[in-house]
């Protein structure tokens, strides 16, 4: 729990999005079509350099097939304080 206190939530969104990705098999050209997003953004936000929009985290969650409560609780992205 210790280490995703110090990664702020751009990066451990970004390490959720690459996770689920991987568990798919996609790689970020893929994600990027199914999301209709650049693949340099995709690649942005797994490194966690972007804070992307509702917009776009609703597309992400989409075209990874899960929901985005899913994502944010299932993936490591919520900190208990």
């Amino acid at each position: 729990m210790e280490q995703k206190n110090n990664l702020d939530i751009n990066q451990r969104f970004g390490k959720a999005i690459r996770r689920r990705r991987r568990e798919l098999d996609f790689s970020q050209e893929e994600l990027a079509e199914k999301a209709e997003i650049h693949r340099t953004y995709i690649s942005s936000i797994e490194r966690g350099k972007r804070n992307p929009s509702l917009e776009n985290i609703e597309k992400l969650a989409k075209a990874l097939d899960i929901f985005i409560s899913e994502l944010f609780a299932n993936y490591g992205i919520e900190v208990k304080e």
